[in-house]
This record gives structure tokens, sequence and C-alpha cells, in this order.
């Protein structure tokens, strides 16, 4: 379930603790009330995550990469039409007037553009995030209209878990295996 290079488990570990914080902010718009010391540690674990992620990457900084030439211009173009279908969708959801849609949309782009993104490292895990991500954008919605919560809580909440869970993973796999 991990990538083969250290270096590529530590560096997806700060990652996905990085975005996961940044979700849990997301969902800290107008959560119901007992939501949010539950939202804020979620913040506050991820950055620590990504911290100790970090750490771990500059120690193996010269082992072992998935990145390539070719991996590396994959992942950018990958990662530009992530940002401008992200970028786009947004605009033409706050044009329309519907700004609360947004995070279920950039959720939904996230989601997907994780599937090459697995392909291109060989990191079977993040299957996994890229398929739990997408199916709770599509959920948000119903979910969000059926209790009368926001989109934002409703799809940062648990984004945010299935990427700290991630970052966790990929930070513990990282500091137990040997290069």
């Amino acid at each position: 379930m991990t990538t083969e290079h250290v270096r590529d488990l530590a560096a997806t570990a700060v990652i996905f603790g990085f975005f996961a914080s940044s979700w849990f902010g997301w969902a800290q718009e107008a959560p119901p009330r007992r939501w949010r010391g539950l939202l804020a540690a979620g913040s506050v674990t991820s950055l620590l995550t990504a911290v100790v992620g970090g750490l771990l990457t500059w120690r193996h900084w010269h082992d072992g990469t998935a990145f390539d030439e070719d991996t590396s211009r994959a992942f950018g173009v990958v990662v530009g039409i992530e940002f401008g279908a992200a970028a786009l969708g947004s605009l033409l959801l706050a044009i329309r007037s519907r700004r609360e849609l947004i995070p279920v949309w950039i959720a939904f782009v996230v989601g997907v553009h994780l599937f090459p993104v697995a392909a291109l490292i060989g990191y079977p895990l993040i299957h996994v995030l890229a398929a739990l991500i997408t199916v709770v954008s599509l959920a948000a919605i119903p979910i969000a209209r059926a209790r009368k919560l926001t989109m934002s809580a409703v799809v940062g909440a648990p984004t945010g878990l299935v990427l700290l869970a991630a970052a966790l993973f990929s930070v513990i796999a990282a500091a137990v295996t040997r290069s």
C-alpha cells in the first residue's frame, strides 16, 4: 500500500498534512458548535504531521524518488489541470451566485486529480484517498441540505480527516521504513 521511496512517503505526509489542515480550516467557516474543537484539533494534528513529514523528507532528501524528468513534467500537467479546473469551476459558481458549492467543487476536483497522481508516483494508498474524497464531494450536497449544515463543514471535515489519515499513514511508513 506504500510507494517504494521513503522520501516520497515523507513528502506525501507533508503535502497531505498541510492540505488536511486547510480543509479542517475551511470546515470551520460555520460548523455546528460541537464540531469546532474537533476541527481545531484536526488542524493542529495535521500541521504537526506535516512538520514531522518535513523533517523526514529533509532526512531522506538524497534517497530515491519516483520523480524523474518525465514524471515531474506529467505531475506538473496534472496539477496544472487541477488548478485550472478548480479555478474555472469556482469562478462559474461565484458568477452564478452559488458560492456555497465552491468547496464541494474543489473537493471533487482534488479527488479526481489524485487518481493520475497515484499512478504517476506508484503509491496505491492515493487511489483509496482519491476515491474517498470524490465520494465525500458527491455526498456533501444531499447531506448538507438534509441536515441543514453548511457545505464547507460537510465537505471540509471528512476531506480533512481522509487527508490526515493518509498523512499519518505516510509519516509512520516513512519513519519505520529503512532506506
